[in-house]
């Protein structure tokens, strides 16, 4: 389900974070599926459980689930989250178009390498 990578440079519980993120986005945790608990977790992916319950913490603020007293953390149906990460993607895009645009390509090679990442040439 969610992997951890000790050589990625980001910390483990965005790691955590970013995996369930993409997983309800793309459907395949749909809204109410009930999240594993924060021990099962941790002990399946040998992290400490604060580490787990940080990157809940965080999916809960995005709106991407919400925690039950007493019963666990589920999948929200808001589609907040869904526009939260299109946000944050949108910014991240502008970004690298600003850095290419600095490293001297122009428009057109810019938008050709977006319709390659996107099978529309």
């Amino acid at each position: 389900m969610i992997q951890v990578n000790v050589r990625d440079p980001r910390p483990i519980y965005e790691q955590v974070r970013d995996g369930f993120r993409r997983l309800i986005l793309s459907g395949v945790l749909p809204a109410g599926s009930k999240m594993p608990s924060v021990r099962e977790l941790a002990a399946e992916l040998a992290i400490n459980p604060n580490t787990i319950q940080r990157a809940y913490r965080e999916l809960e603020l995005e709106g991407c689930i919400c925690t039950v007293p007493g019963r666990g953390s589920f999948v929200s149906a808001s589609d907040a989250a869904a526009a939260l990460r299109r946000r944050e993607l949108t910014d991240e895009l502008r970004a690298a178009v600003k850095e290419l645009r600095a490293l001297g390509m122009n428009e057109a090679e810019i938008l050709s390498a977006i319709r390659e990442g996107t099978g529309n040439d």
